[in-house]
């Protein structure tokens, strides 16, 4: 698998290039929260744990940068319902629709 280059931070989506191909989770800031509405990753990424990296470092932003999280996406949302010790992290309103169970 080859190296992937690092998650890129812009105004409006996290994101990783390789060639012309660019996967990437969108978001927006609201006061005191961050929504993931969607994410992308092309077939050209397929298996090597990009999605994954780019959800590990909108969370990791979200956390440094004390925003509760709202993951309107459903790939978010599937990812922290897999892993219950995420649940802190997500707005206490968003919360019931992701235990597992």
């Amino acid at each position: 698998m080859p190296d992937l280059p690092d998650v890129v931070r812009t105004d409006k989506r996290f994101e990783i290039r390789l060639g012309d191909e660019v996967a990437f989770a969108e978001y927006r800031l609201e006061p005191g929260a961050i929504v993931f509405p969607h994410t992308v990753v092309p077939d050209a990424f397929a298996g090597q744990g990009v999605g994954k990296r780019l959800i590990e470092a909108g969370l990791a932003y979200a956390r440094d940068s004390k925003l509760w999280v709202k993951p309107t996406c459903s790939f978010f949302r599937a990812y922290i319902t897999k892993r219950p010790e995420l649940l802190e992290l997500v707005h206490p309103d968003m919360r019931d629709g992701l235990r597992a169970g």
